[in-house]
């Protein structure tokens, strides 16, 4: 993983500055940089649109008593989507208007959970055998079951009287 990390690292600025030549040879030095700051700008409103859609949906999913994990992993992608056109040029600012598009970001989110599931980093296996795992991440959380037998008289509820 670190030589892609350091491969990307040293050939997104390469490209970057390759396409701002390119784009300011054509139509100047002062359009390119507009152009540059302009999608930074619409950028981070749609980013704005983007997180509160998203935030609310999580929102709604714990209200539902259901983990919201998709929004989650969505709100991740939105914080690299920011990051991305929060950086000047062409091509970051195309990865990050990609990523703030709902289905795009949802199949990449895909693509990392079936990832992380198929090399073991992210199994039920990895947690210890009194943590209730369930598989399904937007399945309703069982809040009544006893978490251990330290829980076992902890007894929910709203009224009490306390008889001393």
């Amino acid at each position: 993983m670190f030589p892609v990390i350091t491969a990307l690292f040293l050939l997104i600025p390469i490209v970057e500055i390759f396409l701002l030549i390119q784009v300011g040879g054509m139509i100047g030095a002062p359009w390119t940089i507009l152009l540059v700051v302009l999608t930074a700008v619409i950028g981070v409103k749609l980013l704005k649109m983007q997180g509160v859609s998203t935030l609310t949906r999580a929102q709604k999913k714990m209200q539902t008593g259901q983990m919201p994990a998709q929004e989650m992993l969505e709100g991740m992608g939105l914080v690299v989507a920011g990051a991305f056109l929060l950086t000047p040029g062409f091509f970051t600012d195309t990865v990050g208007f990609l990523l703030l598009l709902p289905p795009t970001r949802a199949w990449l989110v895909s693509k990392l959970v079936k990832s992380f599931m198929a090399s073991g980093r992210f199994a039920p296996t990895s947690f210890s055998s009194s943590t209730p795992f369930n598989s399904d991440l937007n399945a309703p959380i069982d809040s009544a079951a006893p978490k251990s037998t330290k829980d076992a008289n902890i007894i929910d509820g709203v009224n009490y009287t306390r008889e001393d």
